[in-house]
């Protein structure tokens, strides 16, 4: 372990192994960073921080401050954040409220500078959030999402697996799984191929996504019709089983058709 004599640690601070944390850190009592970290320079670290192995926390971020909620009242709450995860410049992770009691960022995320994660968010493993992503509170962002730089996302919003978000968007409704969204408002513009390609997907169950999105948005049923004509004409699968769960679950609905409203 490699800390330098101006950093700031409370004696009650758990650190493990190999951690290396620079000068003008501050980390609290309650805190917990796991094996073979880097802490940079003035990176403050507050109560309730939960950090896996290996994480990159770069100068001036801060991690567990306080909810922006006037309803926080002071309840013991966490913001973890998984292993290998890099949090770049002045990024700033809320810790939960006792809605939820956390935010969790996952496994092997990037967060760019000044990304601002709120309160009771729950990032998945693999996504990464360019610079000046900004989440309201209680947003679950779900694995392998990518959201470009400078967007914007309401609060209670669900953004589905795989899915690729266009810089600068505002995110007011829900992001099915495995698409692209971009335009304002924001809308479908097909699916994230090239994503899933990278990630091995083979070419025959992209061509199954494609189908169902081209029922779900671009035949002009409504969605209830749409969900029904998948669940009798496309087989049952993981992928199929997931966007229709996540559609029937949405509670803002989902992001429109760019196609159909034109």
């Amino acid at each position: 372990m490699s800390i330098q004599p101006l950093a700031s640690i409370h004696p009650d601070a758990r650190i493990g192994e190999r951690v290396k944390i620079d000068p003008f850190v501050t980390i609290y009592g309650d805190v917990v960073i796991g094996d073979g970290c880097w802490i940079g320079s003035n990176v403050t670290i507050m109560d309730g921080a939960r950090i896996g192995k290996n994480c990159q926390i770069f100068p001036g971020a801060v991690i567990s401050a306080v909810p922006q909620d006037l309803k926080y009242a002071g309840e013991k709450t966490t913001a973890e954040i998984g292993d290998n995860t890099v949090i770049r410049e002045f990024v700033t992770i809320n810790k939960g409220t006792k809605a939820l009691g956390k935010t969790v960022v996952g496994r092997e995320c990037l967060l760019m500078a000044y990304v601002h994660v709120a309160h009771d968010c729950i990032i998945g493993d693999h996504c990464i959030l360019a610079n000046g992503v900004t989440l309201a509170g209680h947003i679950d962002v779900d694995d392998f999402a990518i959201i470009g730089g400078l967007s914007a996302v309401h609060q209670f919003v669900h953004i589905g697996s795989h899915v690729m978000i266009s810089g600068g968007s505002l995110i007011r409704k829900d992001v099915p799984p495995y698409t692209k969204a971009a335009r304002e408002p924001l809308s479908y513009v097909g699916i994230n191929s090239v994503g899933l390609r990278r990630r091995g997907f083979a070419n025959e169950k992209i061509m199954e996504i494609q189908e169902i999105y081209r029922i779900l948005y671009l035949k002009k049923y409504n969605h209830s019709k749409a969900l029904t004509i998948l669940e009798m004409e496309i087989s049952p699968s993981k992928e199929r089983d997931e966007i229709i769960s996540f559609i029937r679950s949405s509670s803002r609905g989902i992001m429109r058709g760019y196609n159909n409203e034109r």
